[in-house]
């Protein structure tokens, strides 16, 4: 059976104040962490400048580790909070705008089912997403700040989706066993 080729993938768990990544490799079942940290916008000044900041950063990110696809959290808006979201909105669109003007696709998410998929609840907290992040890639401990284990979740989420919608060695959802 053929494997899939190596894809290098950059997992984004976007924040204004803290942005989350991490870049992998997938091939076939294998996941391989490249790295993972956050880019840090100032926490007082201007948004517009707090923007460059994402931008620059997660566009430095791309430059140096060369990822072929973003996998990014999709924009989650509560009822409660819509100016939360707005400026959500606004950090997610300069992210987006990096992967564009890098070349690479992007792939969104909802953070549920990201949940879902690592830990087996779609409402997970935070700290059983570190934990379910340590075996995949083998850490010693949970990654912290949360943010990455969040970014590192994103990127693995792509990974397993994009096993199981290869043709070639995924998984046959109606059957739930390999595909020959």
């Amino acid at each position: 059976m053929s494997t899939l080729p190596t894809l290098r993938i950059v997992g984004i768990d976007p924040g204004l104040n803290i942005t989350g990544y991490a870049v992998i490799e997938s091939t076939g079942q294998q996941v391989k962490l490249i790295e993972a940290g956050v880019v840090r916008g100032k926490s007082t000044g201007s948004l517009a400048a707090r923007l460059q900041e994402i931008f620059e950063g997660v566009r430095d990110v791309i430059a140096s580790l060369s990822p072929e696809v973003m996998a990014i959290e999709q924009l989650y808006s509560h009822y409660e909070r819509p100016t939360t979201a707005i400026l959500m909105g606004h950090a997610r669109g300069v992210i987006v705008l990096a992967a564009q003007l890098g070349g690479i696709e992007v792939q969104s998410y909802a953070a549920t089912k990201v949940k879902k998929l690592l830990t087996g609840n779609g409402r997970a907290p935070k700290a059983q997403v570190q934990q379910a992040v340590i075996q995949p890639f083998r850490l010693s401990k949970a990654p912290e700040p949360p943010d990455v284990a969040d970014a590192m979740a994103i990127a693995l989420c792509h990974h397993f989706h994009r096993r199981e919608s290869s043709p070639i060695g995924g998984l046959n959802s109606k059957r739930g066993r390999a595909a020959s």
